[in-house]
Parts: C-alpha cells; sequence; structure tokens
C-alpha cells in the first residue's frame, strides 16, 4: 500500500503539541498549584484535579458520536480538531487567569470550573483527532509510522512543556501573576498544534464514509464485543493513572526527597528526553517482536525502572543516580505509548472488516475517555499519599515544616504506586492478538 507522504505525517502530528501540552501541565502543576499557591488541602486538591476530568468520560463518547454522524467536504474530524483546539487553548490560559487573590475559595472554584471547559473543548479536538489514523491508511505498519511520528512530536511537546511551563511559573516568587503567564504560554502552544493539524492533514486521505450504528448504546455494545480493544483500553487507562501518577509527583519528589533545586527540570528531562532517541528503535523492536510483545517489554522497563529509583531513595544513593534511572523509566514509556497508539488503530480496523461500518470516532471517543479518566485519577492517587502522610499545604510565598512521614509517602506515590499499576495492568492485553495486525485485522475471525 502507499505511504502517506511525509508532509501528512507530519502535519497530522503536529496535534501532539496540543495533546502534550494538555496531557502535561495539569498533571504536572495543577495540584502543585491548589497545595503550594492556593492552599488547598492535599485532599481536596486532588478531587478538583479527579472530579472535571472525570466528566470526559461520559462526554468524550459523545463527541465520538457526533463525529462519527457529520458529513463534510474536507471529512468529518477536521473541523472538530481546529475549533475544540483552539477553544480548549482560551479556556486553558483562563485556568491560571482569576481576576482575583487566594484570600478565599473563589480562586480554586474559578480554577476548576475553567478546567471542566478545558476538558469539554479539548475532548472535541483529541477524540476526531485519534480517529483519524484508522481513516487515513489501511495499512497497519504505516499506521505503526504514522503513530510512531505522533508520539516523537508528543515527546517534543512534553518535554518543552514539561521543563519550561514550570520554571516560568517559579518565576519570581511564583505566585499567581507566574501562573498566569504560565498559562499563556501553554495557550500558545496549543493554537499551534491544532492549526499545524488542521492545516497539516488537509491532503490526507478521509477513507470511506460508512453507515455507523444509529445509537451511541448500540455503539458501546458493539465495541464490547471487540476483545483486543476493550483489553487494550482497560490496560492504557491503569496504566495512564500510573504514569500520572508519577508525573504528579515530580515537583514533590524534588523537593521533599531529593531537596535540590534543579532536581524537577532534571527529573521531567531524563523521564521524556530518552523518547526522543529510543523511538526508532522501539519501532523496529515492534516489527521484530510484534506490538503485543513490545508493549509488554517497554511497560516493564517502565515498572522495574520505577521500582529501581525507589531503592535508590532507600539506599540514600546520590541524586545523580536517580536521574539515571529515570531515563530508564523513560525508555519504557517511550515505547508503551508507541505501541498502546498504534494498537487502537488496528482495533478501529479490525471493527470496521467486522461490521462493515465507520464508527473510529466512538472507539476513539472511549480511548480518550479512559485515558482521561486514568491521567486525571493519577493525581488523585498522589494527593492521597500526601494527605495519608500529613502534607501542610500553603500559599505562595510560605515554607511550612513538613511532617517526617512526607518524604516516605511521597517515595510511594512517585515509584511504587506507579510499577505496580504498570505491571499489574498488562494481564489486560492477553486478548489482543500475537498475529501481525494485517493478518487479523483483515480476517476477523482470525481474533
Amino acid at each position: 500500500m502507499q505511504a502517506l507522504p511525509r508532509s501528512v505525517r507530519f502535519g497530522y502530528s503536529l496535534g501532539s503539541l496540543t495533546a502534550g501540552a494538555f496531557g502535561t501541565v495539569p498533571g504536572l502543576l495543577l495540584l502543585p498549584y491548589f497545595t503550594d499557591s492556593l492552599g488547598v488541602a492535599a485532599f481536596l486538591a486532588g478531587a478538583l484535579v479527579l472530579v472535571p476530568k472525570a466528566w470526559d468520560v461520559i462526554f468524550n463518547p459523545i463527541v465520538g458520536h457526533i463525529s462519527d454522524s457529520t458529513v463534510s467536504p474536507i471529512g468529518p474530524r477536521r473541523p472538530f480538531v481546529m475549533w475544540g483546539g483552539l477553544a480548549a487553548a482560551v479556556c486553558f490560559a483562563l485556568i491560571f487567569a482569576a481576576p482575583f487573590g487566594t484570600a478565599d475559595i473563589a480562586a480554586p472554584a474559578w480554577a476548576a470550573v475553567l478546567f471542566v471547559l478545558c476538558a469539554t473543548a479539548y475532548a472535541f479536538f483529541q477524540v476526531p483527532w485519534s480517529a483519524m489514523p484508522a481513516e487515513m491508511t489501511a495499512d497497519p505498519l504505516e499506521r505503526t509510522t504514522l503513530l510512531t511520528w505522533r508520539i516523537a512530536i508528543l515527546a517534543v511537546a512534553i518535554l518543552v512543556c514539561g521543563a519550561v511551563a514550570p520554571g516560568i511559573a517559579d518565576y519570581g516568587d511564583g505566585g499567581l501573576g507566574s501562573h498566569r503567564l504560565m498559562g499563556l504560554f501553554v495557550a500558545v502552544v496549543m493554537v499551534v498544534g491544532t492549526l499545524g493539524a488542521y492545516f497539516g492533514s488537509r491532503k490526507a486521505p478521509i477513507g470511506p464514509t460508512t453507515e455507523s450504528e444509529p445509537s451511541l448504546r448500540q455503539q458501546f455494545a458493539v465495541a464490547r464485543t471487540n476483545k483486543p480493544y476493550v483489553g487494550l483500553l482497560a490496560c492504557f487507562i491503569i496504566q495512564g493513572a500510573g504514569i500520572a501518577t508519577m508525573l504528579a509527583g515530580v515537583n514533590y519528589f524534588a523537593e521533599q526527597v531529593l531537596h535540590e533545586d534543579a532536581a524537577k527540570t532534571i527529573l521531567f528531562v531524563a523521564f521524556v528526553g530518552p523518547a526522543l532517541i529510543v523511538m526508532p528503535l522501539w519501532t523496529r523492536l515492534g516489527a521484530r517482536l510484534g506490538k503485543r510483545a513490545s508493549f509488554v517489554l517497554a511497560s516493564l522497563v517502565f515498572g522495574l525502572g520505577a521500582l529501581l529509583l525507589g531503592l535508590t531513595v532507600w539506599l540514600d544513593l546520590p541524586a545523580a543516580v536517580s536521574y539515571v534511572v529515570t531515563m530508564l523509566v523513560g525508555i519504557g514509556y517511550a515505547g508503551e505509548q508507541v505501541f498502546a497508539l498504534s494498537m487502537l488503530p488496528d482495533c478501529i480496523a479490525y471493527d470496521t472488516a467486522r461490521t462493515g461500518k465507520q464508527q473510529g470516532g466512538v472507539f476513539a471517543g472511549l480511548w480518550t475517555a479512559g485515558e482521561t479518566f486514568g491521567y486525571a485519577f493519577g493525581p488523585g492517587i498522589f494527593a492521597l499519599f500526601l494527605a495519608v502522610s500529613g502534607y501542610v499545604s500553603h500559599k505562595s510565598g510560605e515554607h511550612p515544616v513538613q511532617p517526617h512521614g512526607v518524604e516516605l509517602g511521597v517515595t510511594l506515590g512517585f515509584t511504587v504506586v506507579p510499577a505496580v499499576l504498570m505491571i499489574g495492568a498488562l494481564w489486560l492485553v492477553r486478548s489482543y492478538p500475537t498475529a501481525p495486525a494485517d493478518e487479523w485485522v483483515a480476517v476477523p475471525s482470525a481474533a
């Protein structure tokens, strides 16, 4: 089959700037913003981060149904990609732009409401955008290549936003003004990614438009019969919670455990940086071992690396050792993302071959709903460890003495919990076929 032009691969993948910004910065900074700038108690802060995104579990599949039912000469997905992405960027900037101080509940309430609106707008970007690969090409190998481009740019977006956004938020006194500037920076990144994906994919094949199931309930029923998809989705949700738990703990691990000013940036770069190098290696390994085996291997590398990171703390090794071990975790993360996201379009194509109906939007909607919930649940898990260990929340400029148990709680939440979730979820993908995707996708009975 004919490969997609490089311009299409690159243009579509620019959407990862939007996805990376939205997926990284709230998980990295929103919990510390509540606990360390607005003085919200850890348990309540975790709920404020979790509840708005939990809304997407209901809403994202609805967006998928809407995009499946849309008819447009430029493709059913692209209009949603542009307007959803731009609206999400505006709402993101407003999350940190409360027009008042930290004297009462007004600032946390403002941030929580705007976060709900941002997540709603982002659904209209993310769901159609995730459904596009299955319609752009029928070649499973080409989908893997396309998703490799997407993950590579995602790694750049995560690296840039994860390294720059905290620096902006900490600029000066690290107060509300710095956070407002940070929100504006991230919004600009999201606008660039949205426009890049919209205009860059204009020459992409739209793919055949076929009849979908008439109701959302019937589409859910069809999704449940797609065993490879159900297992992969469940695994990805749990693993996403593990990744998000680690992401939410970066600031706290750097301050409460490593006690180094530059540790936040170094940890994040060590986690994301290897992805830019090892991504092509994971792709080659996937072609040799198969997607499922490579996905399992990458997840094990992540999980065992996280446990090893906890061991470095227990042995009181220098911070430099923790940074090196974090790179190992990042190598596993890169592979886990590549193979999970390249397995998704195969599951969508399998459903189309099995039912004769095009309903990738619903599958992508369920996927992004699960991904969003998993990534929202992670900060909630970490906030629970903060609350149990007695972490003292505070407002900008305050530096309270933390209880001795906080270091242990932060370490467990940052290392052991992500490892258990990452490795423990692997049994769920046992229903995903080991045969090459072009065989079981084209012949449903093979699965």
